[in-house]
């Protein structure tokens, strides 16, 4: 049986999909990850069949529900990154058909960037900006019914990459993280610096 895990900087316990695959430190807001081989968490857009679309969900995650109202929360990401689309996530999450992530991934062309993935059945995928090295900041918000991505390679100024409304059909609405390497042999992932805040974010796009 999976029991939940505290993780410091959270107010609210995580649940692994798969122990072996992660590790949380008991002293300090700091998780890691390792992403098994061919692993990802996708609803292919383009399948013949758009009920039938074809998936693979089987990338580790570690979810919790976050209280209810308005929240920030946001982590700093160092990915290992071996194969194209090796990432370090923070997932949203309301069941198979509806999620959201926010990832640090390796482009195919051999360059980090930052993407964002919304699913509403099937899933999209969106391009975002470049980023110098194997570490960033990443944030998801939530802002009444709607939530909001935002990024940071200092963790001080944050630019938006999406603002979006996601229906979970009654589902709860689960955070946490994720690592994959759909293409790859795994990636080992950190995600440090973790907070949560119980508030409204004031401005979508000022940085802030």
């Amino acid at each position: 049986m999976t029991h939940a895990w505290t993780v410091p900087g959270l107010p609210f316990p995580l649940t692994p999909s798969a122990e072996q695959a992660w590790t949380v430190s008991a002293t300090s807001p700091t998780v890691t990850a390792v992403a098994a081989p061919r692993s990802d968490i996708f609803i292919d857009p383009g399948a013949d069949d758009q009920h039938d679309a074809g998936s693979t969900l089987n990338a580790p995650t570690l979810l919790g529900v976050p209280p209810t109202g308005d929240f920030q929360f946001s982590a700093r990401v160092t990915v290992e990154f071996a194969a194209s689309f090796d990432a370090g996530v923070l997932l949203l999450w309301f069941d198979e058909r509806h999620w959201g992530k926010l990832c640090f991934e390796l482009s195919p062309d051999g360059e980090p960037m930052i993407v964002s993935v919304i699913a509403r059945g099937v899933a999209d995928d969106a391009n975002a900006f470049v980023v110098d090295g194997r570490t960033v900041w990443l944030r998801v918000s939530r802002i009444g019914r709607a939530f909001a991505y935002h990024a940071s390679v200092d963790g001080t100024t944050w630019r938006m990459i999406r603002f979006f409304a996601l229906d979970g059909g009654g589902a709860p609405c689960s955070v946490g993280f994720e690592a994959q390497s759909p293409t790859g042999d795994g990636c080992a992932v950190t995600f440090d610096d973790i907070h949560f805040a119980g508030e409204r974010l004031g401005d979508l796009r000022d940085g802030s």
